[in-house]
């Protein structure tokens, strides 16, 4: 299956390794609420629990200290009281009719909702209802492999061996794509054969795209920082 190229912005932060105290606390804030998740749903041993050890891994990532990692996994368990924090992904639409599915990991819907309404509305976007944007995405397993040095055409081959259902090279990069239920069985297939995989998650690919002017997509950046510093939003995915 031939997947559209559409965007997943994780809450913006991947190019800002290099940020003030304030900005850490509140990266590592977004980074422990998946992990509270993951051992909630699937126990605190990363060894057993495929999510929680991705979650763990993206906070490693940013340096988060293992005692942060330690008291999301003891929350997530209920070894340590905390708010429950629950996963929810709202759909709306950005300038220039951009689909966007906006996931977000709170404590309080009440106060994201209209947290998340409100930044919309001043940017020139619109919080949609339910299905108006998500009928356009598919959820798929996304495995990000760095090229440098290897033979794409054999990774590609090797992925599609190991029960892929379509890989994708950009840049430097492969992404190889599975069936949601594939990921972790494909990933640690690959593994196997000594390939390093950068980055495995769940991710939303469009089923078709929409292309804006600059001037749109000025106004589509700014709306996406914004986003992006709201507490509770955790990834962004749109049909650009």
């Amino acid at each position: 299956m031939n997947f559209m190229s559409g965007h997943s912005h994780w809450a913006g932060i991947k190019q800002r390794k290099g940020v003030n105290d304030a900005k850490r606390a509140k990266i590592f804030t977004k980074l422990a609420k998946p992990i509270v998740i993951a051992a909630r749903e699937g126990g605190g041993n990363p060894d057993t629990n495929f999510k929680l050890r991705m979650a763990m891994k993206k906070a490693q990532e940013f340096n988060m200290p293992k005692d942060n990692i330690d008291k999301a996994v003891k929350k997530g368990t209920g070894e340590m009281s905390g708010a429950e924090i629950v996963e929810i992904i709202y759909e709306a639409k950005g300038p220039g009719n951009i689909m966007m599915l906006i996931k977000t990991s709170t404590d309080n819907k009440n106060r994201t909702v209209s947290e998340i309404k409100s930044i919309l509305t001043k940017a020139g976007g619109k919080f949609g209802e339910s299905g108006s944007s998500m009928w356009n995405f598919e959820q798929v397993g996304e495995i990000t492999i760095d090229l440098s040095g290897k033979d794409a055409d054999e990774l590609e081959m090797l992925a599609i061996e190991a029960g892929a259902k379509d890989t994708k090279i950009d840049g430097n990069l492969l992404f190889v794509y599975t069936e949601t239920q594939d990921l972790q069985k494909v990933q640690e297939k690959l593994m196997e054969n000594n390939i390093e995989i950068s980055e495995a998650n769940l991710t939303f690919l469009p089923k078709s795209t929409v292309e804006i002017d600059s001037t749109t997509q000025e106004s589509y950046d700014k709306l996406l920082e914004i986003l992006d510093d709201q507490e509770d939003v955790e990834e962004i995915f749109d049909n650009l």
